[in-house]
């Protein structure tokens, strides 16, 4: 099922901003009213404040599973930096607040990557990444929030990708035993080679390196993509080859190539290796950015950013950090 899609960027900010207003101690009776009238203006209003709320959530209760100490070092260094309730700022005491109460409420359903991931027979959380040698000598890496299951038999060695992005180096077989990799939407069975699948929502990337990859879907239609090609496919369409991009497999060493790209793009990578919210002001999601970016830090790279682009990083949370023009 696809993901739905988010209200735009500005409605993001000001349900963010309405959130810091509400979260600080100083909130007045008329800033409760100001926010519900805001909120029954529009239904993308409610759909905004509950991502918002869902994400902060979710920050505090990885933190929570991190360690408790851990927690309360961010709580303390957020409250260090909190500047005022309308402006820019970091939690402070209502940061504390917050994560009293949320430490003290379990989530009303757990989401399906979690559920992936407990179920898994390797896993790799947000932000980590893993290297394994499989049974045959061949190499597979786990990117970040990755999940799979391994299952090498008589018959076949097959890899099933609940989540996440893998990139594989398979291995001569003595028992000449097919290597297939599983998705929701469908099979790829590998011809010698070393190939990259990303699950994203309804649909899968594969990037074929060397050798080939033939593409099936779950209702029948299949393509082999040759070295150097990439190409989505869902259960029942598989998109024209186009060409594989080099620059994708850096991850396995710990790496983001920016080659010319927008800088949209490259948050949107960097948002998969940290917490919370990072998003892009449109005003300056097209600036083509060129570097190489480390993904174990990307705080660190988005520091980069700031000291080589016209943008300033603004955290509202530790949960919620937007780029924007610089002032």
């Amino acid at each position: 099922m696809a993901t739905p899609a988010l209200p735009d960027h500005k409605i993001l900010q000001e349900a963010a901003h309405w959130f810091a207003t509400l979260a600080d101690e100083k909130a007045s009776a008329e800033d409760r009213v100001q926010w519900q009238a805001w909120l029954n203006q529009h239904p993308d209003h409610h759909q905004a404040w509950q991502y918002v709320e869902q994400v902060g959530q979710r920050f505090f209760t990885a933190q929570q599973q991190a360690g408790r100490e851990n927690a309360s070092q961010i709580i303390r260094s957020t409250r260090q930096r909190r500047i005022g309730r309308r402006q820019v700022l970091g939690g402070g005491a209502a940061g504390l607040a917050m994560w009293l109460v949320w430490r003290q409420t379990p989530l009303a359903s757990v989401s399906q990557r979690l559920a992936n991931s407990l179920s898994a027979d390797h896993h790799t959380t947000i932000g980590e990444q893993r290297q394994l040698i499989l049974a045959d000598g061949g190499q597979l890496w786990l990117n970040t929030a990755t999940a799979v299951d391994i299952r090498y038999q008589e018959t076949g060695r097959n890899i099933t990708l609940l989540d996440g992005e893998i990139l594989i180096d398979t291995a001569p077989d003595a028992l000449q035993r097919s290597f297939v990799v599983h998705t929701p939407q469908g099979s790829l069975r590998a011809l010698g080679t070393r190939f990259a699948v990303q699950q994203q929502s309804s649909r899968v990337l594969l990037a074929v390196y060397q050798g080939a990859v033939e593409i099936r879907t779950q209702q029948g239609q299949f393509l082999t993509v040759q070295a150097g090609q990439q190409s989505t496919f869902s259960n029942s369409h598989i998109g024209k080859p186009q060409p594989a991009d080099n620059a994708r497999q850096a991850w396995a060493n710990g790496l983001i190539i920016a080659n010319h790209i927008p800088l949209r793009s490259l948050v949107d990578e960097l948002a998969r290796y940290r917490h919370g919210h990072l998003s892009v002001s449109p005003q300056v999601a097209e600036l083509q950015v060129v570097g190489t970016y480390p993904t174990d830090q990307p705080d660190h790279a988005l520091a980069m950013l700031e000291a080589t682009l016209p943008v300033k990083v603004e955290r509202l949370f530790p949960w919620w950090v937007t780029i924007t023009p610089e002032q």
